[in-house]
């Protein structure tokens, strides 16, 4: 893949339309999780450095075309001590930039051009500037105006971030240390079909889990109880759980889960095998006799790729046991010298963040639905779009 980069080119006095992605974790106004602008700074310190006049395009959240204000990326321009443009397609404040501004601009999903990749959305937006960067690698599997639209107006280059997630996950594809560990958790198979498959052909072994993984149980023929699961994806869980085993991929699902009778942070739990779980149980974590040989499993690899908590992780202890244990387990092997890690979406990387062991893990990916795909082998449109003929 040859994509063409920023580092060449000559920046100074020009003005830059750059795409980040800052759907971030905000509450009451204020940033909770900040992982995605600082792994978004270096791109826009050597910008502002090289004499750029920046203008951040980015998005918060799904107002779905609609200027909600409760979307506004004003907390993040406050957050990064720069000036705010309450307008992505307001030019006026142009004039008044000089070499190495940065400034921000309003939600782009304010407008519904945006999403709906408008051409004429895309030149109002790319209106005056010089050159446009794409350093928002989570947001690259959609093809919008500010990803895809504005490639085709203004000469387009990759920021350091996007360029440093392409390096990492292919060298994770083409050649990773082996046995190879994916673990894919989370709520759906029926959207994770396609990386399931890929998954199974690319590892070693595959820990399927979380909502997942009750699908998988399901199938398998275990009761589930009163829990979130797709009974309808049973015969795909099946195809899936032989396609691995025709390609040599030792797939794990749950043996046992952690039960409450409503589906509330304050639920007693207990830990019950699948053969016990009754029709009025709910399924909130996976099981810790799961989690012992999920651990084990770990113990044994020399690469892990994981996407997707175990459980409601986002509550407290109680239901974030089985994911705070395998990210403390990979953590652990990792610091060791035992272990290459690599994680990625949205919910995973803030339970790193919440138990403060980011910095004991070899990659974070800023993607998820982004990261999912590339791995899958699909082509991205945001990073096609940059791609040397």
């Amino acid at each position: 893949m040859n994509i063409r980069s920023f580092e060449n080119i000559d920046v100074r006095g020009k003005f830059v339309l750059l795409r980040d992605d800052f759907n971030v974790q905000i509450i009451d106004g204020k940033i909770k999780d900040s992982f995605r602008i600082t792994q978004s700074m270096p791109t826009i310190r050597k910008l502002s450095e090289s004499g750029a006049k920046v203008a951040i395009v980015a998005h918060f959240g799904r107002p779905n075309g609609v200027r909600d204000m409760g979307l506004s990326l004003a907390p993040i321009a406050e957050y990064m001590k720069i000036p705010f443009i309450p307008d992505c397609l307001d030019k006026d404040f142009m004039q008044d930039m000089k070499n190495g501004d940065v400034v921000l601009l309003e939600n782009v999903r304010f407008y519904s051009g945006e999403e709906e990749d408008c051409p004429k959305f895309s030149a109002k937006l790319a209106n005056g500037f010089d050159v446009f960067i794409n350093d928002a690698f989570a947001v690259s599997h959609r093809a919008h105006a500010s990803t895809v639209g504005v490639t085709k107006i203004l000469p387009s280059y990759a920021g350091e971030l996007l360029l440093s997630e392409i390096k990492q996950l292919t060298k994770i594809i083409e050649n990773p240390k082996r046995p190879l560990l994916s673990i894919v958790a989370g709520g759906k198979v029926s959207t994770k079909i396609g990386v399931l498959k890929s998954l199974a052909k690319l590892s070693d072994k595959l820990i399927v889990d979380g909502a997942i993984g009750t699908t998988f149980a399901f199938a398998n023929g275990a009761n589930v109880g009163n829990s979130l699961y797709e009974p309808n994806m049973k015969d795909t869980a099946l195809e899936i759980m032989e396609f691995a085993k025709q390609n040599d991929c030792e797939l794990f699902i749950p043996i046992d889960k952690g039960v409450g009778k409503v589906f509330s942070k304050d639920a007693d739990r207990v830990n019950k095998p699948l053969s016990e779980i009754q029709d009025d149980d709910i399924i909130m974590d996976s099981g810790i006799e799961t989690t012992k040989r999920n651990i084990e499993i770990i113990n044994s690899v020399k690469t892990v790729l994981w996407n997707g908590t175990f459980g409601m992780a986002e509550w407290n202890d109680k239901w974030g046991y089985a994911s705070f244990e395998i990210a403390r387990a990979i953590a652990k092997q990792t610091r060791a010298g035992e272990l290459e890690s690599i994680v990625g979406g949205g919910d995973t990387v803030a339970l790193l963040e919440k138990i403060d062991i980011k910095d004991d893990i070899t990659y974070i990916s800023t993607g998820g639905g982004a990261f999912l795909e590339f791995i899958e082998g699909l082509s991205l449109p945001g990073i096609k779009a940059l791609e040397i003929a």
